[in-house]
């Protein structure tokens, strides 16, 4: 492996002048850069990564941590992400939380540990301690999805609030009238937002929503098999359940079909954050889709623009509804509402 002074000595210049040259100095002359970088492309130099972090102060590298690297919804953030600080110039180290606290702290360790320029994360429950020193303490810091509120941190993230309501609309047109959810954990501001977001959609149509129809879930599969399980075993069963995120929907249709039910035809099922699954279940599921992409290429530049020192922008995006055929929709029906 090539080593700089072996780039020296094949350009016909000193140590000091790679480096230079390498970090971008503007006091190089045009001749001496061509050489370098020719001899730099010869004998397939590779700089050090380590020793320029050491030199700069950065390493061009960022943390991603996320709630839970199973939810599609997740895996589409972190690719977007990945795309988008590749495209800036920057690498993304990324930690899996899987909905716990002490995972999460543990991946903001290590990250900060190993020197990442800056953190993107989608906190789990409430925040966990070394999260938040991290976050007081000034660490460059974005929040995507979820959020804390009181912390001074740029916030990137959907508004599912109007698209909740063109649900409830939805549902109430094709006759629904008994309706439960499947709720997220309530110490996440996702969790609690889309519980009142359905709460206050109902209320518009003078509908209540019951304790009983409200479950308790952690946005995973198995809380949404366990609480769908719980409606159905009710005296009076829901007509149809809003589940506050894909894969508790995903744990919701599999509760049904145990039972030897179908959905739309014995219970109905719509999901908040769709999912390329979803045209693919039978039925196609009728879902709130978040710009998943967008949140997290405008999370990647909010985070860059505050490790270059641009002040950051918090964005908020809109939600949509996308009808398929889970609520007893037309056989045809398959539009988004925006």
């Amino acid at each position: 492996m090539a080593s700089i002074k072996d780039v020296a000595a094949e350009a016909g210049v000193s140590v000091a002048t790679v480096s230079r040259v390498l970090n971008d100095h503007p006091s190089v002359s045009d001749d001496a850069r061509k050489r370098v970088l020719a001899a730099v492309e010869a004998l397939g130099y590779r700089p050090n990564a380590v020793a320029r972090s050491l030199r700069t102060d950065q390493t061009r590298t960022l943390g991603l941590v996320i709630s839970d690297v199973m939810n599609p919804y997740f895996t589409e953030l972190a690719r977007s992400v990945e795309e988008e600080a590749r495209a800036l110039g920057y690498s993304v180290i990324i930690g899996n939380a899987d909905e716990r606290p002490d995972l999460q702290d543990h991946h903001v360790t290590t990250l900060l540990d190993r020197r990442i320029d800056g953190l993107l994360v989608s906190p789990t429950d409430g925040g966990s301690p070394r999260m938040l020193e991290a976050a007081r303490g000034g660490t460059p810091m974005v929040f995507v999805d979820r959020w804390i509120p009181g912390l001074d941190v740029p916030v990137i993230r959907a508004d599912g609030q109007a698209a909740v309501r063109d649900l409830v609309a939805h549902l109430h047109g094709l006759g629904h009238r008994r309706f439960a959810i499947i709720a997220g954990p309530a110490a996440t501001t996702t969790g609690s937002e889309r519980v009142e977001a359905f709460r206050a959609a109902l209320a518009e149509y003078g509908l209540p929503l019951p304790d009983a129809y409200t479950g308790q879930g952690d946005f995973q599969a198995e809380s949404g098999r366990r609480v769908t399980e719980g409606f159905l075993d009710l005296p009076e069963p829901p007509e149809v359940v809003f589940a506050a995120d894909n894969l508790m929907a995903l744990g919701a249709l599999d509760a049904v079909r145990a039972r030897g039910l179908r959905v739309p035809h014995d219970l109905a099922l719509a999901a908040f954050d769709d999912i390329p699954w979803f045209v693919h279940t039978d039925p196609p599921v009728t879902a709130i889709a978040q710009p998943t992409g967008e949140l997290g290429r405008a999370a990647v530049r909010a985070l860059v623009d505050r490790i270059e020192g641009r002040p950051p922008q918090s964005v908020t995006f809109a939600a949509r509804l996308v009808v398929r055929r889970s609520c007893g929709e037309s056989p045809v029906t398959n539009r988004s509402q925006t």
